[in-house]
């Protein structure tokens, strides 16, 4: 079976992002990227042109730009909660990665934090994730899933209800204002 060509706009955008990231390797503290139409942008910066291809001008493109300086913190939802968009934004992509370990291995951990996931990260069946999941205002979604252990572009999984709850709150984002 032949693969169709991706023509969404937004999953280009997100499997050129989640590539950018994959790049760098693992071990990565979150990164975040807003997304803007690629035509709104080179018509505020004209003389990045010369930088774009033929995909990148298709109609619709969107052009992802990392936020760097991201705040400390452990909590992702404290840093998710703190951000919101000016109206030149057009949506958001966020990668985070994550160990993912089945839900027996779960029980019976030590009461202290740093402890359980000490044990966690022990786990015989734990799995290394990176997860990059992208919104646009009006709503539309994508997840991108990558593990370390099968760690290559043609196996990364791709889905609109991969992180819910994610997805949820990066739109939470556009509501801000």
């Amino acid at each position: 079976m032949k693969s169709q060509p991706v023509l969404d706009p937004l999953a280009i955008a997100v499997l050129d992002t989640e590539r950018h990231v994959a790049a760098a390797g693992w071990d990565q503290p979150p990164r975040l990227f807003a997304l803007v139409r690629t035509a709104d942008l080179l018509e505020r910066e004209p003389h990045l042109h010369a930088q774009m291809g033929p995909p990148d001008l298709a109609a619709g493109a969107l052009t992802a730009i990392e936020q760097e300086g991201l705040p400390a913190t452990s909590s992702i939802e404290t840093l998710i909660g703190r951000i919101a968009w000016p109206d030149e934004v057009d949506g958001c992509a966020f990668a985070i990665e994550r160990m993912v370990v089945p839900p027996e291995a779960e029980r019976n951990l030590p009461e202290r934090p740093d402890e359980a996931v000490e044990a966690l990260a022990a786990h015989p069946d734990r799995k290394d994730v990176r997860l990059v999941a992208a919104v646009l205002r009006d709503g539309q979604s994508i997840c991108l899933l990558r593990q370390r252990d099968h760690d290559s572009d043609d196996a990364v999984a791709t889905g609109t209800d991969i992180a819910p709850g994610l997805v949820a709150a990066l739109l939470a984002t556009f509501d801000a204002g």
